[in-house]
Order: structure tokens, then sequence, then C-alpha cells
């Protein structure tokens, strides 16, 4: 068995693999692997698959699979599967790290400082405790967001149509309910046809007035159009992401908007969170093999 890394995981994942078979990170090996290992960078589009003359599995390490043609993968018989437990702790942090910059002015204190500036009496800061977070989407992701919420004392509503109870957040009947209670937005949602681009600026006129929205779900879940100018209305209070349209961006508004805190799609990238992933692939592969 020929076991392909096509993207950056722990240091360790190589030598955890070698005893299914052989282990390589040389891409040009693609037409021989029969296990593929991605992450977000390389796309498992159908002219990708159709290269993998003996490709019998891919594995996702993360939690969206929008990077793979799982279609055209049933198709061929190939098996795709991902790590979604892993992630959860790492991007509940990174964004509840964006939820507390975003009130407590942090990137303005930092470079007012750095700028040999003592904005002390300017930079007003409103706190957490209180407030009400508005998850979309309330997966493992999400519930985790929740918990921490309710540690630092917020309110946490949550509106996902595919899930009936949780146990950290009062679920809400609709969209527009959370919309209209919510002063801190987060969102939890893959990359589907339901999702595309469904932050635009219908839905953010539907929101409190200086509303925060932090995303750490997928760029293409927002029109980054619509939501740089709610920034610059003051419609929006604050925008912190770390997920864009491409990787990285290319053009987009939301690097010249105001009040916008931004990250190199780095929520799944924590030390813990890639060897737990490779903990998992190693799972998948072992149960894979333990069928043929």
């Amino acid at each position: 068995m020929l076991i392909l890394i096509a993207d950056a995981f722990a240091d360790n994942l190589p030598g955890k693999l070698t005893r299914f078979g052989e282990v390589t990170q040389d891409k040009g090996l693609l037409a021989e692997a029969d296990i593929v290992l991605v992450r977000s960078k390389t796309k498992c589009t159908r002219e990708y698959i159709d290269q993998a003359k003996n490709l019998k599995m891919i594995i996702r390490g993360g939690v969206g699979l929008d990077n793979v043609d799982r279609e055209y993968a049933k198709e061929k018989g190939i098996i795709v599967a991902n790590t979604p437990q892993a992630s959860s702790i790492a991007v509940a942090e990174l964004a509840f790290a964006l939820l507390l910059a975003i009130p407590n002015r942090l990137i303005e204190a930092h470079n007012s400082m750095s700028q040999g500036k003592w904005l002390n009496k300017e930079l007003k800061r409103t706190e957490l405790f209180g407030k009400t977070l508005g998850l979309i989407g309330i997966g493992l992701i999400g519930t985790e967001m929740a918990k921490r919420a309710q540690a630092f004392g917020m309110k946490v509503i949550a509106y996902d149509k595919y899930v009936t109870s949780s146990k950290v957040a009062q679920l809400v009947k609709s969209l527009d309910e959370l919309l209209g209670q919510a002063d801190y937005i987060s969102l939890h949602t893959p990359l589907t046809d339901e999702t595309r681009g469904m932050i635009n600026k219908d839905i953010i006129a539907k929101m409190k007035d200086g509303a925060v929205i932090v995303n750490t779900g997928r760029g293409k879940c927002v029109i980054e159009e619509d939501v740089a100018a709610a920034l610059k209305s003051g419609k929006l209070r604050g925008y912190g992401t770390d997920v864009w349209y491409s990787d990285p961006p290319e053009n987009s508004p939301l690097t010249a908007a105001p009040n916008v805190i931004m990250a190199p799609h780095i929520g799944a990238s924590s030390k813990e969170n890639l060897l737990r992933i490779g903990d998992i692939i190693e799972e998948r592969i072992a149960a894979f093999a333990k069928k043929k």
C-alpha cells in the first residue's frame, strides 16, 4: 500500500503510518497512491482523482470536505473520510480569541503602542459578560465555542436546522430570531449550496446595529463586499475571520475594511490538533486495512 501525504501534517505522521506500507510526500507518485492524505491546500477535483489510478481512499485532515469531489469519488468507489473530532478545540479557541480581541480593541491597542502612542482614554472597551452570542451551526466546534462563552457569562443561543437539542445553547427556531437577539454572531457551518453567501446585505440588515461577526467556518459563507460595506457604514462593529474565498485571499475587500481582524486560515493549525489528526488518520487507515 502506498500512502501519499499531499499537504502539511504533524512531523511524526509518516513514521506512524509506515506499518501500513510505503509512505511518501512525493506528489509525483499520485498515480500510484492507494491512499491520499490532504488538508485544505490540495483540491481533490475530478481531474485530480482521475490522475490517481490506484486510489482507494482520501482522508481530509480537518472538518470540511468542500475541497473533495465526494460524488465523483463515490462513483469511482473511493472512500472519503475526515477528522472532524480533532479540530474542535483548536478552531473554537481561535474563534473565541477573535471574539475577545474585537471588543477589547487589542489590535488597535498593540499597534498604537508600537507607534509610540498612549491611547489610554481613546480606546474604550466593552465586555462580553451579559452579552448574547448567536451561533449559526452548533456542531462539534460550535459546542466548544458555546462552552467558552458560558464561562465568560454570555447568553448563548444557536440556530441549526439539523440539530434538535443542545446541552450548551438555547436553540432558536429561525435564523431571523437569532439575528434579532445576538450581539455577537459566530459562524460554524460547512460550505454547501444552502450556506454559500448566507451572510449578505439582507441578512446583515436584520442584525442588531453594532453586531460583531466571527467566521471560522468557510469564507464563501459570507458575501465579502456586503460585510465590508456594513463595516464602513457602522452597521457592523467588527468582523473577525480566519477563512477566505481563496488561500491566500485575492483582492478581498475585507483586507482594507475597517474593524477587521484577520488570520491566515490557522484555525486547525495548533500543534495539539495536528497530533490528534494524525491519531485519527492512523485509526481510519487501520480500519481500512483490516477490511482488505
